[in-house]
């Protein structure tokens, strides 16, 4: 056995705490700090103090394992990384699956009418009219005049989403009105003091689509089976 046995214990001692300081401050990726400095005379006092009370290489890396657990744990925290996922993926889907979780929260559902597939294809003549519509817009004296067309699907589309927007902006107090063309539909809005001929033409389009309140709730009374695609 050597002579000085505690001096050997103590450069052993020295030499994996440099070490799992150096690892850890590499792992953070940030200036050197208290985290990857040598150990300072009270670290030193402490590993003299393990040693006369039998202290052991092992019992000085759990708690180096410990500190490093603790950084990992840290760095976690900091991340804000959720371990459950949110996102449906896909706007259509994310739409039909909170209709369908209202309907099954609902006991009043009555499941012998309910038409989750009328509900998928509006959300699909959403899409074809939003994404792949062509709208040209002419402005008039006191308003605008848009022609919505498409080929298709797209058409389709068109025919049956715009008069049903115009109808709901008569409803609430729009001077709107559609004209079915044989591939869409031409949208006529006149201007008032409550829709300036400004707003018109800034809206355009799909500003004039998206008015109103009643998108979300027509969209559960079709899954109800209260009115059809």
């Amino acid at each position: 056995m050597s002579k000085y046995p505690w001096k050997t214990t103590l450069a052993a001692l020295v030499l994996v705490a440099s070490t799992a300081c150096a690892f850890a401050q590499m792992s953070s990726n940030g200036p050197a700090g208290t985290q990857g400095q040598m150990p300072d005379n009270g670290a030193m006092a402490h590993m003299h103090e393990m040693m006369r009370n039998g202290g052991t290489v092992s019992r000085m890396h759990q708690m180096m394992q410990g500190q490093s657990d603790m950084h990992g744990s840290t760095s976690g925290k900091q991340s804000g990384a959720s371990t459950i996922p949110t996102m449906p993926g896909q706007d259509a889907f994310g739409a039909i699956q909170e209709i369908v979780q209202i309907l099954e929260s609902d006991p009043k559902t009555d499941w012998s009418k309910v038409n989750i597939e009328d509900l998928r294809q509006h959300l699909i003549d959403m899409n074809e009219v939003t994404l792949h519509a062509t709208a040209v817009q002419r402005d008039l004296d006191n308003g605008i005049e848009i022609s919505v067309t498409g080929e298709g699907r797209t058409a389709d589309a068109i025919k049956r989403m715009v008069p049903a927007q115009a109808n709901e902006l008569r409803e609430v107090g729009w001077n709107a009105k559609s004209e079915e063309q044989p591939n869409g539909v031409k949208l006529t809005v006149m201007a008032s003091e409550t829709q300036p001929l400004t707003k018109l033409k800034a809206l355009g389009f799909m500003g004039i689509m998206v008015q109103g309140n009643h998108h979300q709730m027509h969209h559960l009374m079709m899954a109800e089976g209260q009115f059809t695609h």
